[in-house]
């Protein structure tokens, strides 16, 4: 197996040296097209080839069939199982009945068989809407050692229906053992929604080692000890890599989503409880030129139902097959040792003091263990994030809502790729290719967001026939705006530190460095769902920030003020508009609450009427950012206040219902404007 890994990296090599254009660097990484091969040979000799995979060398093979029955058969569910019966006074037979029948549901039949026609697929579905699918070489290097020391979890990004297939595809490719997949289904009264109930593509899903975990499950006792000791035993056991989505969700907007903390307890819980010496895990960042999902996410956002998933809907998007999306960049970053993290904790006494079988509910410090680690995860997922040069014409359109001439965008989108660089972020800017070229490819690659006419470029809005509504004129720009905003996003990660300290010193009095801390720390606070910040660092992403000014010139400080330079007010003023959309959506979202609102109301009535108060305030022109319309960022705005305790959450009638204290949204309201200075610690808060 190893020639095998060697001799395909070292034909990624040769390909490397015959043309630039097959080869994308960044500082760190190099990257190499895995479909050039792929397009020169055959689809149905690729997929029927050897597969010599090396597994795990402390992995006991272990068969499907066998894995389930470890569950069923486990200490751990059987005292749940009694304890549940107990509750419930039912049978204990009924509740291993019915403890069967979730697993059933749940579990993956991983065949190669079926990686195969998936890989036959697959290469041709990649060849027809890809023009590469780029990967780092030293990072399939990493994965390929770190697969055969100790359990390896996957931990990509998720942007797309794609990610977990072109994963499979990759490990197939290189010969590395395939994963089984963590895939969230939603369940309603015998309805499954999601690829579980697409039936021809949710049985291949399966047997390609996709197992299927209900949404919403809450406080689901049984459900929650099958799913827990099913994906422990994978991991104790060594079956195969585990590959799951840290956010929980695709993100709609295509910006990082705070980590889903559930999945994250369990894969770790078997070296908590020593039944392992060590897990590994990998952060993966998975980049798109262009999504296929590009205009569903939108409609979303703007609070058009999401079309139910089908086998005839699948195959009715075969038009979408026919676009072009570019190109799609995979890093694997370094692989992540739980036990050299966890150095000086003693999370495993308290797991020590319980027999392995029993339930264990961690403690403080192992949930911020977990917690902290997460959101390491998704930063460094951020981090080896690829850019295109769409991403920056993104930012730029955003700030020229009305239009721009093509030479000013592209003037700025120059500008701003030196500042990126500067930052520090992995650019793909073509090479050996004008500027002009690169901006007229990328519009191209994008006429669904942007057009140019008489040497002006504007957002494409929707057309449609008869005359048109204020509303339906506003909800027309507004899903430009957040199709546009949805590719401006995955760079938003490489502003947030430096606009935040921008935005601070703009509220701060008289430059003072105090001050300034205060507001920043206040803006972390307030924008920690809107933005991924580890908890506990606050203190670091300050220093990370103005470190970032001041290496670009753009800010000089000593220990008692901070000052904007002459040659660095046109980047303040650029980074305070790059969060105008968010404060904006935030100061919307508490006047409504403030003004509209009644104290109490119920979760379901909340977006359609922020939504509704918000249209009129657009059309009346109070209000100017349509990013503000995004159901995400008014979600996020509840979820702040009630960290900020400024909301309170109750369960009525088994609905969520909230109540508005209005005086602490009115003072965090001020605190946003600038009209107060919060009084929140110099030191980290979060």
């Amino acid at each position: 197996m190893r020639q095998m890994f060697a001799s395909r990296l070292a034909i990624l090599n040769a390909h490397k040296s015959l043309t630039n254009a097959d080869t994308v660097r960044t500082e760190a990484e190099s990257f190499f097209d895995i479909l050039e091969e792929r397009r020169r040979g055959s689809d149905i000799g690729y997929a029927l080839r050897t597969y010599t995979a090396q597994p795990y060398r402390g992995a006991t093979p272990t068969s499907t069939c066998a894995l389930n029955r470890m569950v069923l058969e486990s200490q751990y569910l059987s005292y749940i199982i009694q304890e549940v019966a107990a509750e419930s006074e039912e049978p204990r037979e009924v509740i291993l009945e019915e403890a069967t029948g979730i697993l059933d549901e749940m579990a993956q039949n991983l065949q190669l068989h079926s990686i195969r026609l998936l890989g036959f697929v697959m290469n041709k579905v990649f060849q027809s809407v890809f023009r590469s699918i780029y990967v780092n070489e030293e990072g399939l290097t990493r994965l390929q050692q770190a697969l055969q020391e100790h359990p390896v979890i996957l931990m990509p990004n998720h942007r797309s229906y794609m990610d977990f297939l072109v994963l499979s595809y990759i490990m197939f490719t290189y010969d590395l053992s395939l994963p089984v997949i963590a895939a969230g289904i939603r369940k309603y009264p015998h309805i499954f929604v999601a690829l579980m109930g697409m039936k021809l593509f949710g049985e291949m899903f399966r047997r390609a080692g996709a197992f299927f975990i209900r949404r919403g499950i809450g406080s689901d006792k049984l459900y929650w000890a099958v799913l827990s000791e099913y994906v422990r035993t994978i991991v104790r056991t060594g079956y195969a890599p585990l590959e799951f989505f840290v956010e929980g969700l695709r993100s709609r907007t295509l910006k990082s989503l705070s980590p889903k903390l559930g999945m994250m307890q369990m894969v770790l819980e078997p070296f908590f409880k020593g039944e392992v010496f060590d897990i590994t895990l990998v952060p993966i960042s998975i980049s798109y030129d262009r999504v296929l999902e590009e205009s569903l996410l939108v409609r979303e956002l703007l609070g058009v139902p999401k079309p139910k998933e089908t086998t005839g809907g699948l195959l009715k998007a075969r038009t979408v097959l026919q676009e072009d999306y570019g190109c799609m960049h995979v890093c694997f970053g370094t692989p992540l040792s739980v036990r050299d993290l966890m150095k000086e904790r003693v999370i495993h006494v308290q797991y020590n003091l319980i027999p392995r079988d029993l339930p264990v509910k961690p403690n403080k410090e192992t949930q911020e263990f977990v917690s902290g680690l997460a959101h390491t995860v998704v930063r460094l997922q951020e981090k080896n994030v690829v850019l295109s040069p769409w991403n920056l014409m993104a930012v730029v359109l955003l700030q020229n809502l009305r239009g721009i001439d093509l030479d000013l965008l592209t003037h700025r989108t120059l500008w701003l790729r030196n500042l990126v660089s500067r930052f520090g972020a992995h650019l793909n800017w073509p090479k050996h290719v004008s500027d002009s070229e690169v901006m007229s490819s990328s519009m191209t690659l994008h006429h669904s967001v942007v057009h140019c006419e008489k040497g002006r470029v504007y957002l494409v809005e929707e057309v449609g026939p008869g005359p048109v509504s204020q509303e339906e004129g506003v909800f027309r720009l507004a899903a430009a705006v957040l199709m546009c905003a949805s590719y401006r996003n995955p760079a938003i990660h490489v502003f947030t530190r430096p606009a935040m300290v921008a935005v601070a010193m703009t509220t701060a009095v008289n430059n003072r460095m105090d001050d300034i801390i205060r507001h920043f720390n206040f803006l972390v606070e307030l924008f920690s769902n809107e933005f991924v910040f580890v908890p506990g660092q606050s203190v670091q992403d300050f220093e990370e920030g103005c470190s970032l000014l001041q290496l670009a010139g753009v800010i000089v400080r000593s220990d008692e003020e901070m000052h904007v330079t002459e040659e660095g007010r046109e980047t303040i003023v650029f980074l305070r508009a790059i969060l105008q959309p968010f404060i904006e959506s935030y100061q919307v979202v508490f006047r409504y609450l403030c003004e509209e609102s009644s104290e109490t109301f119920r979760e379901k009535n909340f977006v359609p009427n922020v939504r509704r108060f918000i249209m009129k305030l657009l059309i009346a022109g109070e209000v100017q950012s349509y990013e503000c319309l995004s159901s995400d960022v008014q979600k996020n705005v509840l979820t702040a206040l009630l960290r900020m305790t400024a909301v309170t959450k109750t369960k009525v009638e088994e609905q969520n219902e909230f109540t508005v204290n209005t005086a602490a949204v009115k003072r965090t309201w001020t605190f946003l404007n600038g009209v107060l200075t919060p009084q929140i610690s110099l030191e980290a808060r979060l």
